[in-house]
């Protein structure tokens, strides 16, 4: 197996990233084997297609990196760096762009969804975006990539685009390019806003109180939890009766999430109870969960120099290893290096 996965260094780090990609990254790492590998990347390129800060995409970057290794992602185990000091993500997209095509392009749901109504002013890297997607996966011959819901159809323009290449520039018995599968996590986490349960939790929440992030405190995660939203209801025996219990359902999700269980373990350990029981042990959960990340966290943001190291050397591999996809694209079209 040859897992890549990217996360845009969006800064903030929250409990949602965590059990969502995150966590899962690590398992992965762990659960591989010797004959795979894991390619991770902080999706810097990705950053620029929106309005940003530079000074703030420079720190999202470290904080980003620092967050992972902290979280377990180990830079001995998987490859881990950022695009830009990889050029041939920004090549190979160049040399797919003649592959892909409008109408692909213009299906996309997330480009709908991020332009709006003014699609003519947004920039032609959001709309193009999903072809540097497919050259993050292609480019390293990628077997199988992380995906959840709403980059399925990333995927499957991804498998697009390199079955029509493969069709048109090379042979049936040596196509250049691997078509990736879909992995999809076993336990995907869904973590929802602590103000609001039918909303994602998100940094871009102007409310602190709606998300954990993985920076916080022990008394600022018992804080949060203590006035997460719920209900005046106890919590039920059996899961059916969460069902239309969006803040609830959120909280013993998030339980049952750190601590391994089902959440019908949870009801079963914490039905009949109210809030008032069950937030506090799920605030010292949290706090037990997060407290060697924190630290780790810290420890890494103090020590520019080590971070630089472990993306340079992540970079090298990244670009040792994509070297012979982007040569035979290059042939295969028949451009002439030197």
């Amino acid at each position: 197996m040859q897992v890549v996965s990217g996360i845009q260094p969006t800064g903030n780090l929250h409990l949602g990233n965590y059990l969502g990609a995150i966590r899962n990254w690590v398992s992965m790492q762990d659960d591989i084997g010797d004959d795979g590998q894991c390619l991770f990347f902080l999706a810097d390129l990705h950053a620029i297609s929106l309005p940003h800060d530079p000074v703030q995409l420079k720190r999202s970057t470290l904080e980003m990196t620092a967050a992972l290794v902290a979280c377990g992602v180990d830079p001995s185990r998987s490859v881990l760096f950022n695009q830009a000091q990889v050029p041939a993500h920004a090549e190979m997209q160049w040399l797919l762009n003649g592959t892909a095509r409008m109408g692909w392009l213009n299906r996309m749901t997330q480009w709908k969804d991020k332009s709006g109504k003014n699609r003519e002013g947004q920039s032609i890297a959001l709309f193009t975006y999903p072809v540097l997607q497919a050259a993050d996966v292609l480019l390293y011959q990628a077997t199988h990539v992380p995906v959840g819901d709403d980059q399925k159809q990333h995927l499957e323009l991804a498998r697009d685009i390199a079955q029509k290449f493969n069709t048109d520039f090379a042979s049936e018995d040596a196509p250049v390019f691997t078509l990736p599968d879909p992995y999809i996590p076993p336990e995907a986490a869904r973590i929802m806003s602590l103000r609001d349960g039918t909303a994602k939790m998100s940094k871009s929440d102007p409310s602190d109180l709606s998300r954990i992030n993985l920076t916080d405190d022990a008394d600022t995660i018992m804080k949060k939890v203590k006035k997460a939203k719920t209900d005046p209801e106890p919590l039920p025996s059996e899961l059916e009766g969460l069902e239309g219990r969006a803040e609830a359902l959120n909280l013993v999700s998030i339980f049952a999430s750190l601590a391994g269980i089902s959440k019908e373990q949870v009801l079963v350990d914490f039905g009949g109870q109210g809030f008032g029981a069950f937030k506090p042990a799920l605030g010292e959960l949290l706090t037990e969960s997060f407290a060697p990340v924190t630290a780790r966290f810290r420890e890494l943001m103090q020590d520019r120099e080590a971070l630089d190291a472990i993306l340079a050397k992540g970079a090298a591999k990244a670009r040792e290893r994509s070297a012979p996809t982007l040569k035979a694209t290059y042939e295969a079209l028949g451009l002439v290096r030197g």
